[in-house]
């Protein structure tokens, strides 16, 4: 399974955004979204939900603890 970095860079990719596009809609600096990527920073928590709500996916999966993208409900 893939970490986080490896995931959001997926992600990123297959909705076709940039790391700019990215660092904008999650209110980051470019740099601050390229360490996320890099894998030399992590987004808090609420940051975390909110990449997962951006992209559908359940944190579990943006976190590498499951390959399944779905989010229970």
């Amino acid at each position: 399974m893939e970490n986080f970095s490896g995931r959001l860079k997926l992600l990123r990719n297959e909705n076709r955004y940039t790391q700019n596009q990215m660092a904008e809609i999650l209110g980051l600096k470019p740099r601050g979204y390229q360490a996320y990527e890099y894998g030399t920073a992590y987004p808090t928590v609420p940051g975390l939900i909110q990449i997962a709500k951006f992209f559908d996916v359940s944190t579990d999966y943006l976190l590498g603890l499951t390959d399944q993208r779905e989010v229970n409900r």
